[in-house]
C-alpha cells in the first residue's frame, strides 16, 4: 500500500483494550503510519466529550463520532447531526415514564439521569467482564466514564444519541415502537443478552460519515481501511478499500472483513499495519 491511505479505526476493542488502555504498539503504529503520509481518524461510537486527552496525544488528524453523526478534520467540524430538542425532551420524558435510567451523549459532555450513576453500576460491570472475559478493574458508573455530569438539565439540542439501561429487552423494542423516526438499537450483548439500548438519528453510521470526510479529503472508498471490533462497525468496513476485524472481534464482523488480525492486547493493530505495508 504505498499510495496515501484514509485510516479509520474503531476505538473500544480496537484502538484501546477494554479495560480502556492503549496499547504502546497500537498508538507507536498510528504515530508510524502519519509520518509515512498517511491519514488517521477514529471513527467511533463515542461522542467527543468521551474522547480523553490520551486518545488525541497519540496523534490523530480527526474523528467521526456518535456512530457517524459527527465529523471533525484537523480540529474543523465538517458535519454535526443532533437530535432536536423536541426529540431530547420526548426521549427523556418516555425514560422517566418507565422508569429506566439513561444518559445523553452530547460533545459538550456526557449527562446522567437522576439516578444512573447506582442503577447503571450493574450493568456497566457486567459489560467489562464480559468484553475483558475476566474480572474488570472498571466496578462503577464513574470508572466508566470519569467525566460524567449528573444533576445537569436533560433537555437538551446538542445531544448525539441516548443510552440506557435495558431492565428487560421488552424495554428495547417498546423504545423501538415508541419512536419509529429515530433508530433504536442495543449494546452490551447479543439480543436478549443486550444491556443497554439507545436512540440515535436513522439514516447515520458510520460509512455516511465516511463519505463525508472521504468527499472533503478529496478520497476515494477505495482510499479507506477500516478498522474495527463488532457488528455496528461492519457499515464501515464494508465502505473501505480494506475492511480489517480484531481478533477479538465477534463472528459477524470477522466474517465481513477481507482481513483478520490478532486481538487489541495481543498488539493487532500494529500486526495488521505492518501485515497491509502502512508502516
Amino acid at each position: 500500500m504505498e499510495s496515501r491511505k484514509i485510516i479509520f479505526l474503531d476505538v473500544d476493542g480496537t484502538l484501546v483494550d477494554y479495560e480502556g488502555r492503549i496499547p504502546d504498539s497500537a498508538a507507536r503504529a498510528v504515530r508510524l503510519a502519519r509520518e509515512k503520509g498517511h491519514k488517521v481518524y477514529i471513527c467511533t461510537g463515542r461522542s467527543r466529550a468521551e474522547v480523553y486527552p490520551e486518545i488525541w496525544d497519540i496523534g490523530l488528524d480527526g474523528m467521526i463520532g456518535g456512530n457517524g453523526n459527527y465529523v471533525e478534520d484537523g480540529g474543523q467540524a465538517l458535519m454535526h447531526r443532533c437530535l432536536s430538542l423536541d426529540e431530547c425532551r420526548g426521549i427523556v420524558d418516555w425514560l422517566h415514564e418507565r422508569k429506566l435510567e439513561f444518559y445523553l451523549e452530547s460533545n459538550a459532555g456526557l449527562f446522567g439521569s437522576e439516578k444512573f450513576e447506582t442503577a447503571g453500576e450493574p450493568a456497566i460491570r457486567l459489560y467489562s467482564t464480559r468484553k475483558s472475559g475476566e474480572a474488570s478493574s472498571i466496578q462503577t458508573v464513574r470508572d466508566a466514564f470519569p467525566d460524567m455530569i449528573f444533576g445537569a438539565k436533560l433537555y437538551r439540542d446538542d445531544v448525539n444519541k441516548i443510552s440506557f439501561v435495558l431492565n428487560s429487552y421488552e424495554d428495547y423494542l417498546a423504545a423501538a415502537a415508541e419512536f419509529p423516526e429515530l433508530k433504536a438499537g442495543t449494546w452490551g450483548g447479543a439480543g436478549e443478552t443486550a444491556l443497554f439500548g439507545d436512540l440515535a438519528l436513522k439514516d447515520i453510521d458510520k460509512a455516511y460519515a465516511m463519505d463525508v470526510l472521504l468527499k472533503h479529503l478529496d478520497a476515494s472508498v477505495e482510499d479507506a481501511v477500516a478498522f474495527g471490533d463488532a457488528k455496528v462497525d461492519i457499515p464501515m468496513l464494508e465502505h473501505s478499500g480494506v475492511g480489517v476485524a480484531m481478533g477479538n472481534g465477534g463472528e459477524e464482523i470477522r466474517a465481513a472483513a477481507d482481513y483478520v488480525t490478532d486481538d487489541v492486547e495481543n498488539d493487532g493493530l500494529q500486526k495488521a499495519f505492518s501485515h497491509l505495508g502502512l508502516i
